[in-house]
């Protein structure tokens, strides 16, 4: 396996290196209940999607009181 010639400055190194870095995921609330989603997903809440369009039917849970 061959090697290289010269050393690689730590500029050139840390240059190819900057893209590596994990940024935070997007997060936006829910138009119809609020709740914290990712944009382009349909909330696990209510089943809205984008503009209060519900496209997931969402099973309710039973209250105690029932």
């Amino acid at each position: 396996m061959s090697l290289p010639k010269r050393r690689h400055s730590k500029t050139r190194g840390r240059l190819r290196r900057t893209g590596d870095a994990l940024g935070l995921p997007a997060i936006m609330a829910c138009p119809e209940c609020g709740a914290a989603i990712e944009p382009h997903r349909a909330c696990k809440k209510c089943g809205a999607f984008g503009t209060k369009r519900n496209v997931i039917k969402v099973k309710r849970e039973k209250s105690k009181s029932e």
